[in-house]
């Protein structure tokens, strides 16, 4: 179905046109009451669309286009288990993975929770073990550092989680990160670290990805050189294994107790809510992972449930296809005002890009608009003395996302409410900006001469009109932190049913791996360089005379 030739996607055709010239200030000034009627909390979060360039009306028929895209019918399949990752063959059921009742699911024929719950309690021994030091080192040692190595949803997630729920870290163990192949990330982390009570989470679906597994050999010559043997005894103290393929992690030197198995229908973007969340679980433990679950679960129960009009994440997926496909923006800013979520605007990227960064839909045909936008964000109230500028006055539209919570989770007196006055300050600045008789007025007061006014005048004029939504958490604990991000999941999806692509396969992501596959052996001088293109020869033939190892 070709989405823009519908009645409902013309009809926002048509209200676009009428409302292109409105501007916030307008709208506010026509509703009163539009805080209320453009504003909805769910489970405690709340979710501000105030400042969004949209009314009522184009909320409607929004509503509209979900309907004629069918998204009740592919939320239902989703839940229901069917394969709706066509390219892959595949089922989606992640949010079997937060799904913390005993039911089947995702249905008593094809019950998946026997193999989650039995993961998990394996997760439960393995993690109070080592929290509790009665997991021990070769040299009899307790466990102080955890390094989890991997890439993608392998990292993203995790690094995540660990860094949003650092108030309820175990308070004896740091946590580390390596996924970049380049040897700067993991070489300066080993030279800080002690082989005889460093513990490795390596985390790979195939247990080929090329990033992780080069960094895990690494790290296992590491722990043998540290120890003085390669016997698998000693790997079976420092190294355990999350993938699908537990019979490359025995290859690798593993027992099949320190092997965590994760299935085919787990995404990798999806994969924090499975055993590729331990460094989570190491982190703070399995009650405090459970929470997390329990806030995702919640989220999922009330995306299934709620009707399209009053369901937050089909609010947040169309007031995205409204800024992207009706007023034009080709970015999208997600702003933590909360130092605890450091890292997602990288999570978003990858879950919003890779799902749905595609110009093919899922009958193989050109899509006939454009898909998602490029996510980008940073901490805001970094960014405000960095990128803010361009936001202001740089003209162009940015639709942003302010996330901000009321309590910290480091409390010390006169942090919070500062950085929360800067959070809506800067909401509302984006919204309203400054005219040009505000801008001469301010300058008068200020008593600058005509000729300085005159000068300065245009400098101080902010056109405003920015669009943003804020959501606005009581807290950032881990069931807040789980409710969270399975909002931003389903909002994904929901657009990806809209745009009509495959939100669960990733086939770009595969070209460059393949090609690099080729090249590697032309590197080492082990092949010969006939066939690629004279720039990428070029390169390689340069780095060879150079020996490249």
């Amino acid at each position: 179905m070709n989405i823009t030739q519908t009645p409902a996607w013309q009809a926002l055709n048509t209200h676009r046109d009428s409302v292109a010239y409105c501007h916030l200030r307008d709208w506010f000034a026509a509703d009163p009451d539009r805080f209320s009627h453009l504003s909805l909390e769910v489970e405690g979060l709340l979710a501000d669309f105030s400042r969004q360039r949209l009314n009522q009306q184009t909320f409607d028929l929004l509503l509209k286009v979900a309907e004629v895209a069918e998204v009740t019918g592919w939320r239902d399949r989703l839940f229901a288990g069917e394969k709706i990752n066509i390219s892959e063959h595949r089922a989606v059921l992640h949010p079997a993975l937060r799904h913390l009742e005993y039911e089947a699911y995702p249905s008593p024929e094809d019950n998946v929770q026997p193999d989650v719950l039995a993961v998990r309690d394996k997760m439960r021994l393995f993690t109070d073990s080592v929290r509790n030091g009665s997991w021990r080192g070769f040299s009899d040692e307790v466990i102080l550092d955890v390094v989890n190595i991997g890439i993608g949803g392998s990292d993203l997630g995790p690094r995540l989680a660990v860094h949003a729920l650092a108030a309820w870290r175990h308070p004896e163990l740091k946590f580390h990160f390596v996924s970049n192949l380049d040897s700067a990330d993991i070489a300066p982390l080993l030279d800080r670290l002690d082989p005889r009570t460093t513990l490795f989470v390596v985390v790979s679906k195939s247990f080929t990805t090329q990033e992780t597994m080069i960094n895990a050999m690494t790290a296992r010559d590491w722990v043998e050189e540290g120890a003085g043997s390669p016997a698998q005894d000693v790997l079976a103290r420092h190294f355990v294994a999350v993938t699908a393929e537990p019979g490359l992690a025995v290859e690798f030197g593993l027992p099949e107790s320190n092997i965590f198995r994760i299935w085919d229908w787990v995404g990798g973007r999806y994969s924090l809510w499975s055993a590729a969340g331990l460094a989570i679980a190491l982190a703070v433990g399995m009650d405090n992972f459970a929470a997390l679950l329990s806030g995702a679960g919640a989220m999922d129960r009330h995306f299934r449930e709620a009707p399209l009009a009053e369901n937050l994440p089909v609010l947040m997926a169309l007031v995205g296809i409204w800024n992207s496909n009706f007023l034009g923006a080709e970015t999208s800013a997600v702003l933590p005002y909360n130092e605890s979520l450091r890292y997602l605007p990288a999570f978003l990227q990858q879950l919003e890009m890779e799902s749905n960064g595609k110009t093919v839909g899922r009958d193989g045909q050109p899509l006939a608009c454009k898909a998602n936008p490029v996510v980008w964000g940073a901490i805001g109230s970094n960014g405000q003395h960095a990128f803010f500028q361009l936001l202001h006055q740089g003209g162009w539209l940015v639709p942003c996302d302010f996330i901000a919570t009321v309590e910290s989770n480091f409390p010390l007196p006169g942090h919070q409410a500062p950085l929360l006055a800067n959070c809506f300050a800067q909401a509302a600045a984006l919204a309203f900006g400054k005219t040009e008789a505000e801008a001469r007025s301010e300058l008068e007061a200020a008593g600058l001469s005509d000729e300085q006014l005159t000068a300065l005048l245009p400098h101080k004029v902010f056109t405003g009109n920015q669009p943003s939504t804020l959501l606005l958490l009581p807290k950032l604990d881990a069931r807040y932190l789980g409710l969270l991000l399975a909002l931003y999941e389903h909002k994904t999806f929901v657009q990806g049913v809209i745009w009509g692509v495959n939100s669960f396969d990733q086939w770009g992501v595969e070209i460059g791996k393949q090609l690099a596959g080729r090249l590697l052996p032309a590197l080492r001088g082990e092949g010969d360089v006939a066939g690629l293109d004279e720039s990428t020869a070029a390169l390689i033939k340069w780095c060879r005379a150079r020996k490249v190892l």
